[in-house]
């Protein structure tokens, strides 16, 4: 009775048994395979195909209808000697400067005041994200009145006695105005993200930095900023990938113009995305735009390296050591 209720020891069984189980344990995982199939059928129909084609395009010469003409990198040399891209190239990086560093500065000290207890918190959310959720074109049509000569900032501007100034002509003020559009759309939405990373951060950390005589900009640059750094770093990112794509700002501001081909006066609102268009769908040069398209990755890539360098390699004292050396400069005050 003992030898038949020991268990086997040959191990021969257990392997039959489990290799008798495995067509059913496959047909078990079919059905969710067939569940997420489509998302990766559609991936791969409209995402990496079109990557992978237009890699493949930038190395021919095609006008969209007619056979490719392989070049190699001919299309690259002509962009090195492009004037229109590498000017295009610096007014985004204009624009992105002049939108993105006040936009995540302005969306930080908004968060923080959010975080403060203030009355009517969840409205004020709920209207500084409006704008990001807003049609692009219709917010351009209307912030191009805003901006016309006879529009309301210029007319502001007169009445308290300031001259107007060429929003949509000077070669500032279209890229002041397109900055204006970005910040204005982005603002409520950067700052929930750093809402979110300031709701994270335990409250014994703000409460530590008053009893240490913290003021509130204090706290908030040696208290918040080292421990949201995961958060700064995401934002930078994301607002730097979306900077350097500029398009309909400058398309629909200036589509109504008889320059709207070019860019705006001066070409001071083309953009690398807007020439990109121009080549590709008005001009018929889908080799041409396709590595244009490609070098635009590698320059928001590179951005996209410095940006996490910037960020997330620095240097930030912990917090245990800001509010050391907050208690020293306390007490060498009531020493004196």
């Amino acid at each position: 009775m003992a030898t038949v209720l020991d268990p086997p020891t040959d191990k021969q069984p257990l392997v039959r048994r489990t290799r008798s189980t495995a067509p059913g344990g496959r047909r078990r995982h079919v059905s969710p395979l067939l569940a997420i199939s489509p998302f990766y059928v559609l991936f791969a129909v409209f995402g990496a195909f079109p990557v992978v084609f237009s890699l493949y395009l930038s190395f021919q010469d095609w006008d969209g209808i007619g056979d490719m003409r392989f070049v190699g990198l001919q299309q690259y040399g002509w962009l090195l000697e492009d004037s229109v891209f590498w000017h295009s190239v610096l007014n985004t990086f204009e624009i992105w400067f002049l939108s993105t560093v006040p936009m995540l500065f302005l969306a930080l000290v908004l968060a923080f005041l959010l975080h403060s207890q203030v009355r009517f918190t969840g409205a004020y959310r709920v209207a500084y994200f409006i704008p990001n959720v807003t049609s692009m074109v219709a917010m351009t049509v209307v912030f191009g009145s805003v901006f016309a000569q006879t529009g309301l900032a210029n007319s502001g501007l007169r009445a308290l006695g300031l001259d107007g100034i060429g929003w949509l002509s000077s070669e500032w003020g279209i890229k002041s105005s397109i900055s204006l559009m970005i910040i204005w759309r982005w603002i409520g939405y950067n700052a929930l993200i750093f809402l979110a990373g300031l709701q994270a951060i335990p409250t014994e950390h703000f409460e530590a930095a008053r009893v240490d005589g913290a003021n509130s900009w204090q706290t908030l640059f040696r208290v918040v900023l080292p421990q949201l750094r995961p958060v700064v770093l995401f934002a930078a990112v994301t607002s730097t990938i979306n900077g350097l794509q500029i398009f309909t700002e400058s398309q629909v501001l200036f589509q109504s113009t008889d320059v709207g081909t070019t860019g705006g006066p001066g070409q001071e609102g083309m953009t690398i995305v807007r020439y990109l268009w121009q080549k590709a769908f008005k001009d018929h040069q889908f080799g041409y735009g396709a590595a244009m398209g490609w070098l635009l990755f590698a320059i928001i890539a590179v951005f996209t390296v410095i940006n996490w360098r910037l960020v997330a390699g620095s240097d930030h004292d912990d917090r245990a050591g800001i509010l050391r050396s907050l208690r020293r400069k306390k007490g060498a005050r009531n020493g004196r």
